[in-house]
């Protein structure tokens, strides 16, 4: 693996209820070394963004946890872990895939669409000391050679569908850990501007208008035209008013 220290320590379990789970446990009792990475064949209870179930068929996919200490990020600026995740799993997929025949996206916070079908997730978890991150837990589910879905996953894909075959997942593992690892370096080297413009590039329903819900079950349409330093999406109502909206707050219309 062509990395400096994310994913040179694996830890694979054969069956594990959450990989994510598993490590924020560890991470309570053991000096976990940076960059440290779990995945798993068999995850059983995987877990998504607003508590959803992630399923996953056995052997099929990547269903991981990579250890950060990003102490040098203050409180304010955790959304940046979703960013440069994001963009970690958007990268590995443009190199993959052939630009120009997908339209691969960033759904605002961190799932990642090909041709509009969910691909991967991303659930970050954050254990914080004072003003700053102690650790995070960067938890990345991807479909790669599962073909069959629930009818609960109706708008779901994976690269073994899309482009009609197999894929190595060790190999995709690798190119995971290279993508985050170096998004991860150019946060910690504070090129914020860069990581904000390139989400922004790839950001699903950019200054287009879209259907929502509300906590209220109220139905409204909004223009997406940012997302906030902390992580907040930016819309412009019918009546030309912005309004922020939290992850728990709005819900996505198909």
């Amino acid at each position: 693996m062509e990395t400096l220290f994310i994913g040179k320590n694996l830890l694979f379990l054969h069956d594990v209820e959450s990989t994510n789970t598993y490590a924020m446990n560890l991470l309570r009792n053991v000096n976990v070394i940076e960059g440290t990475v779990i995945h798993t064949d068999n995850q059983t209870k995987g877990r998504g963004q607003r508590g959803a179930l992630w399923t996953s068929n056995i052997g099929q996919n990547i269903a991981s946890s990579i250890i950060l200490k990003p102490t040098f990020l203050g409180i304010d600026n955790t959304f940046y872990l979703s960013k440069i995740s994001a963009l970690a799993v958007y990268d590995l997929l443009t190199d993959i895939l052939h630009n120009s025949q997908y339209d691969i996206k960033i759904k605002w916070p961190n799932d990642i669409l090909v041709n509009q079908q969910k691909i991967a997730g991303i659930l970050i978890e954050n254990n914080f000391s004072n003003t700053a991150i102690q650790y995070s837990v960067i938890g990345i589910g991807l479909n790669v050679n599962q073909d069959t879905f629930s009818e609960f996953e109706r708008l779901a894909t994976s690269l073994k569908l899309i482009s009609g075959k197999a894929f190595d997942r060790e190999l995709i593992l690798n190119l995971l850990c290279e993508k985050l690892e170096k998004w991860y370096l150019k946060l910690k080297q504070q090129k914020t501007s860069l990581i904000d413009k390139q989400y922004l590039n790839c950001l699903f329903g950019l200054n287009k208008t879209m259907s929502f819900k509300d906590l209220n079950d109220l139905y409204f349409d909004g223009k997406i035209i940012d997302v906030s330093k902390n992580g907040k999406l930016r819309l412009e109502l019918s009546d030309l008013s912005i309004k922020e909206y939290d992850i728990k707050e709005i819900k996505f219309l198909a």
